[in-house]
C-alpha cells in the first residue's frame, strides 16, 4: 500500500466457534506479554458469542469465512453495564484501524442491547479515550450490583470487581468508562 492510499477497512462480524482457535492464536502473544487475560479453550468456546471478528477485506472466503485478523468481545455484566474484552490485533495488522473498527462495533453492539454504560480494563488509555472512555476510579456499580456480582465465577467480573486475588493480572491498568 502506498502512502496517499487509505487503509481498506476491515468486514467485521460475529464470532462462529471455527474461529476460536484463531481468536486463541491473536490473544496468546498479548496475554504472555501480561497485556491480555488468557482464556482456556472452553472459555473461548463459551464465551464466542460475546466475540465480533475483523476479517481481512481482500480475504477469498470474505465475511462469510476468512481469518480473522482482529478481535474483540462484549461481556454483559448487569442490565446498563457492559465490559470490552479481549481487544486485539494481529501484529501485521496494527495501524489499520482494525481495532478502532472492532471497538466501534462493539459499543453498537450494546446501544442495540440497551446497555448505558461500557466499562473496560486497559493499558490502552489514549486508544479508548479517543473513542470517549474516560479514567474512572473504583467500581462504577451501586453496592447491591457489587454483592451480586461477587457471586460470579467469571475472571473478568473478578478484575471488574478489583478483587485481591487478581491484582497481579491487573497491575498497572487503568480502569475506563464510556457513558453511552
Amino acid at each position: 500500500m502506498t502512502t496517499s492510499e487509505a487503509p481498506v477497512a476491515p468486514v467485521i462480524r460475529p464470532a462462529l466457534p471455527a474461529d476460536v482457535r484463531t481468536i486463541r492464536d491473536l490473544v496468546e502473544p498479548l496475554s504472555q506479554e501480561r497485556i491480555l487475560r488468557p482464556y482456556e479453550m472452553v472459555g473461548y468456546y463459551e464465551a464466542v458469542q460475546e466475540f465480533l471478528v475483523a476479517i481481512d477485506p481482500a480475504d477469498p472466503a470474505g465475511s462469510a469465512g476468512g481469518t480473522a485478523v482482529g478481535c474483540g468481545a462484549l461481556h454483559v455484566m448487569w442490565d446498563d453495564l457492559a465490559e470490552v474484552r479481549t481487544l486485539a490485533v494481529h501484529r501485521d495488522w496494527r495501524g489499520r484501524r482494525v481495532g478502532h473498527a472492532l471497538l466501534e462495533a462493539l459499543v453498537e453492539r450494546a446501544r442495540t442491547l440497551g446497555l448505558r454504560r461500557v466499562f473496560c480494563l486497559t493499558f490502552e488509555v489514549d486508544f479508548f479515550a479517543a473513542h470517549g472512555f474516560r479514567e474512572i476510579d473504583g467500581t462504577p456499580v451501586t453496592p447491591e450490583v457489587y454483592t451480586e456480582l461477587l457471586r460470579s465465577y467469571d475472571e473478568g467480573v473478578a478484575e471488574f470487581l478489583d478483587l485481591a486475588r487478581v491484582k497481579p493480572n491487573t497491575l498497572g491498568n487503568s480502569r475506563m468508562l464510556l457513558e453511552l
